[in-house]
């Protein structure tokens, strides 16, 4: 069914645990995400829900694009944990993605939240850190279908441009990096409202827009065109 994940905060050891970031994390039924963290505004760290007019790419803490797996592994207790890797496909930090593979061990919290535990580099200060992250899953939902729809769109140009967008349910999220350039996009559907674009940042035409009209017709292998890109249908719900 795929995965909407809202972080609720990170906790970098030994200091407290803080949210200034909006996260979210779109995840694909066959596993394919795209995770937007996106500086709030300076001091607020409470709920935020975006806005329209462009944000300076500064803003972005970190985009990743990539495929996500997990499995049980043994705790050495004579017990199991849940563990998950991220595989980057693209990623803001860097420009060898393929390097940059991060995972996490995951345990439910009584209060439907998920815990996740590891290490991994902290932005901050450049070093290996060991962190803690809480996130909340909520359910796609279906928007103007009577079905949760599911879209990927993947682009890779000659010059080593990449990009992905993940459409699933109430959200799409979109992130494109072309050497240093970095474009990002996130939209979120209400009833009342129908879809509003609630991050935009960077130069580059994505085609979230496109993949959010049901008029449009979508089939796996289906390319579609936009801003001088072509970008590939890799996944569509139903097929």
């Amino acid at each position: 069914m795929g995965s909407i994940s809202l972080r609720e905060h990170i906790r970098w050891l030994p200091d407290e645990a803080s949210e200034p970031t909006s996260t979210i994390v779109v995840t694909s039924p066959q596993r394919r995400y795209v995770d937007l963290r996106i500086f709030r505004p300076e001091g607020d760290q409470k709920a935020w829900a975006g806005q329209e007019e462009a944000l300076p790419v500064d803003r972005l803490e970190w985009g990743i694009a990539g495929t996500s797996s997990s499995w049980l592994r043994d705790d050495g207790k004579g017990g199991q944990i849940r563990h998950s890797q991220w595989e980057h496909w693209i990623d803001s930090h860097t420009t060898e993605p393929e390097n940059a593979t991060d995972e996490g061990d995951m345990f439910p919290q009584p209060n439907g939240t998920t815990l996740e535990t590891g290490s991994m580099v902290n932005p901050a200060t450049g070093k290996d850190t060991a962190y803690e992250e809480v996130w909340l899953d909520i359910d796609p939902i279906p928007t103007t279908t009577s079905d949760v729809k599911s879209i990927v769109l993947h682009m890779e140009n000659e010059t080593g441009g990449r990009g992905s967008v993940v459409r699933l349910g109430q959200y799409c999220q979109g992130f494109l990096r072309e050497g240093d350039l970095m474009t990002a996009e996130r939209w979120e559907w209400a009833a009342d409202k129908g879809w509003k674009r609630t991050i935009r940042m960077g130069d580059a035409v994505l085609p979230c827009e496109k993949v959010l009209d049901d008029e449009l017709e979508v089939r796996k292998g289906d390319v579609v065109e936009i801003g001088g890109q072509s970008w590939k249908a890799v996944e569509v719900s139903g097929e």
